[in-house]
C-alpha cells in the first residue's frame, strides 16, 4: 500500500516527503482528536486484521476493478461521512481504521525501481512542523521514541497490507468476487440502489471444497468472509443516519462509487 512520493498520492496525502533529521530536526508531531481529512471520505481502506472492530461499525465491501481492496463504508454517497462532522470531530462514536490514524506519515519508496521503504509525511499538514508543544521527533540528530513508535506503527501497517493482499488474492482464486448491489428501501418510490463495488459471491462460496474451507478455518480466512458478510445489514443504518443527518440521497438512486 506504499506509494512514492512522485506517484499518484494515495486518499487524503497532498504531498510526500521523507522525513530526516538535517531537514527536520526541530519538528514536532502534535496529537489531534479531529481528523477533517476524513470529514467528507465515505469509503475508508481497511486491513484484514481490522474486520473484527470494523465490521460492528461499518459495512465492509471490496472496491471495483482488478486489484480491489476491502473499504469501510463510513458513508453510502460521494462526500458523505456519518460518523465525521465538518470540522473532523467525531460526532458517532465508531472504530477509526489504522488508514485514517496513520495519517501524516506513511512509508514510501523513494525509488520506483527499490524496495527500501522510508518514513515520509504530507507537508502540507498542520501536525508536523516546528512548534512549541507537541513530541520532538528527533534527539540529537536520532529518531526519537515518538518517531520510532510511529515507524512501528506504519511497519506494521505495512505487514497488515500484504496480509490483507494475500486474503484478496485467495477470494480471487476461487472467483468468490463478484459485482455488488445493495438495495435500501423507503417509504414511497423506488428504492436506493448503489453498486460500483464488489462483495463475495454468496451462491459461489457454497460450492467451495470441503478441504479449502477447513484450511480457511484454521488459518483464519473464514471468518474474515463472515465479518464481512454480516457487516452488510449496516448498510441500512448508515443509510438511516444519512437521513437524519440531512445528507440522504436525492431522489434518483446514486452509485456508493466506492
Amino acid at each position: 500500500m506504499a506509494s512514492a512520493p512522485n506517484a499518484n498520492l494515495p486518499m487524503f496525502y497532498k504531498s510526500l516527503i521523507p522525513l530526516n533529521s538535517n531537514q527536520h530536526g526541530a519538528f514536532k508531531a502534535k496529537s489531534t482528536d479531529k481528523a477533517p481529512w476524513l470529514a467528507n471520505e465515505h469509503a475508508i481502506p481497511l486491513t484484514v486484521e481490522e474486520f473484527p472492530m470494523a465490521q460492528r461499525h461499518f459495512p465492509i465491501i471490496f472496491s471495483s476493478g482488478e486489484n480491489p481492496v476491502p473499504l469501510a463504508l463510513m458513508g453510502l454517497n460521494e462526500g458523505v461521512n456519518v460518523f465525521f462532522d465538518e470540522d473532523g470531530s467525531m460526532g458517532t462514536n465508531c472504530y477509526v481504521p489504522a488508514y485514517v490514524r496513520r495519517y501524516p506519515f506513511m512509508l514510501a519508496r523513494l525509488q520506483p525501481d527499490s524496495d527500501q521503504l522510508s518514513l515520509c509525511f504530507d507537508p502540507s499538514t498542520d501536525l508536523v512542523g516546528e512548534f512549541d508543544d507537541g513530541e520532538a521527533l528527533f534527539a540529537d540528530g536520532q529518531p526519537s521514541e515518538a518517531t520510532q513508535n510511529i515507524l512501528k506503527f506504519n511497519e506494521h501497517f505495512e505487514t497488515a497490507g500484504q496480509k490483507t493482499k494475500a486474503f484478496i488474492d485467495e477470494l480471487k482464486k476461487h472467483d468468490l468476487l463478484m459485482d455488488g448491489e445493495l438495495s435500501i428501501a423507503r417509504d414511497e418510490g423506488q428504492p436506493f440502489v448503489y453498486r460500483g463495488f464488489q462483495m463475495v459471491n454468496q451462491e459461489k462460496l457454497k460450492e467451495v471444497r470441503g478441504d479449502v474451507l477447513r484450511q480457511w478455518n484454521q488459518n483464519g480466512l473464514w471468518m474474515l468472509i463472515v465479518a464481512h458478510l454480516f457487516s452488510l445489514d449496516l448498510t441500512r443504518e448508515i443509510f438511516s443516519r444519512q437521513i437524519a443527518q440531512g445528507k440522504g440521497p436525492q431522489l434518483q438512486p446514486q452509485p456508493a462509487n466506492a
